[in-house]
């Protein structure tokens, strides 16, 4: 059976209750970088604004964002970027009486809840079977690899291990990589990798420690700074393996936001956390399917940006699928906590997980 993406259904604005309803309100803002009192926020679901009788879908969005009405459609804008002036729309409500709906449900179908009100196991924890997931993420992967844009956000754990390096190159070459959005630690010790064969003074394949190896990675950031850029060093050094070759080798770009716990850093990663946000969301905002891979900020700074639907160049709207995977329950089920309720938990290795979903693949 061919895989096949879940129909989106739109609310039936012809009924009584959008029909009846008010238009949406608006105030401009007071100042730049300042809401008007009562400012709606934006959660992850598609969200619809009556504006001089129409219901207006807002195409992109982003929660904890604002609602701005520009040249006939629904602009989604962080506070920070606000100008004074902009006609902000207000509201809390949700249910179409102040002319703002939330739909919830359009995912969801003609789908009916079995599930009692008493049952064990609903959470997602280390006991959870985890291999209808994988069989999912399989056939999902394969359709976006040609309809869609997958995006990963990955953690260093990656770069400890030389299995887990060489499946996702795999995953790279073969198109499965589409942005790859990570800190200084993940390239660092990732290049530190093909430089020297050791993460953080360890070799990634035997996991013996060598001698002085605590300098492997600042020697690694420094002849980096030295040759000036990432694609000069794997020049100059004759590196031909590992995550940031294959994306650059392939083409893929790879955005690193900076930290405050940085060594270094490296010479692309970004010190402004407000560019490294805008960077991040360029590539999130056309993104299909998300995957999420030990690193819990991130995976909440991404899921904070990545709404649950996403509309097409052709207009139909159609699901994003959300991925965080972790070894860690706290990690993959806080993102549900903070707002991301699509994201789809799985608590494992990620080394073994990234292995696992390369042979899955056939790669």
């Amino acid at each position: 059976m061919s895989f096949s993406l879940r129909e989106y259904h739109a609310p039936d604005f012809d009924t009584e209750r959008f029909q009846t309803a008010p238009n949406a309100v608006m105030e401009p803002a007071p100042a730049d970088g300042v809401a008007p009192s009562g400012f709606h926020a934006m959660s992850i679901f598609p969200e619809y604004f009556k504006i001089n009788g129409q219901w207006l879908l807002a195409e992109e969005s982003r929660m904890d964002c604002v609602p701005v009405f520009q040249d006939g459609r629904i602009e989604v804008t962080e506070f920070r970027k606000l100008k004074k002036g902009d006609s902000v729309i207000l509201g809390r409500s949700e249910d179409g009486s102040e002319g703002i709906f939330v739909h919830t449900k359009g995912f969801l179908g003609e789908k009916t809840d079995h599930r009692d009100a008493f049952a064990f196991r609903q959470s997602r924890s280390r006991e959870t079977a985890f291999s209808r997931d994988y069989d999912e993420l399989y056939e999902i992967l394969r359709h976006d690899r040609d309809h869609g844009k997958i995006i990963w956000v990955m953690g260093p754990a990656f770069a400890f291990d030389h299995d887990a390096r060489e499946a996702f190159s795999k995953l790279i070459a073969n198109g499965y990589v589409d942005a790859l959005l990570a800190g200084n630690a993940l390239a660092t010790h990732d290049l530190e990798a093909a430089y020297l064969n050791t993460a953080l003074g360890q070799n990634i394949y035997s996991q013996e420690l060598q001698t002085n190896g605590h300098y492997n990675h600042l020697d690694t950031i420094n002849r980096v700074r030295q040759c000036g850029s990432i694609p000069a060093f794997l020049q100059q050094e004759n590196i031909d393996n590992g995550i940031i070759w294959g994306c650059e080798k392939h083409h893929v770009p790879y955005v690193l936001a900076g930290s405050i716990r940085d060594d270094g850093p490296l010479p692309p990663v970004m010190a402004d956390v407000y560019a490294a946000q805008d960077r991040m969301r360029d590539e999130v905002r056309t993104a299909t399917t998300v995957l999420c891979l030990a690193t819990t900020l991130h995976s909440i700074a991404v899921g904070n940006m990545t709404p649950s639907y996403r509309v097409m160049p052709d207009g139909t709207v159609r699901e994003v699928y959300f991925y965080c995977v972790d070894i860690s329950e706290f990690t993959a089920n806080k993102l549900s906590d903070r707002g991301s309720l699509s994201a789809k938990g799985i608590v494992t290795n990620v080394q073994d997980f990234i292995v696992t979903l390369s042979k899955g693949l056939g790669l």
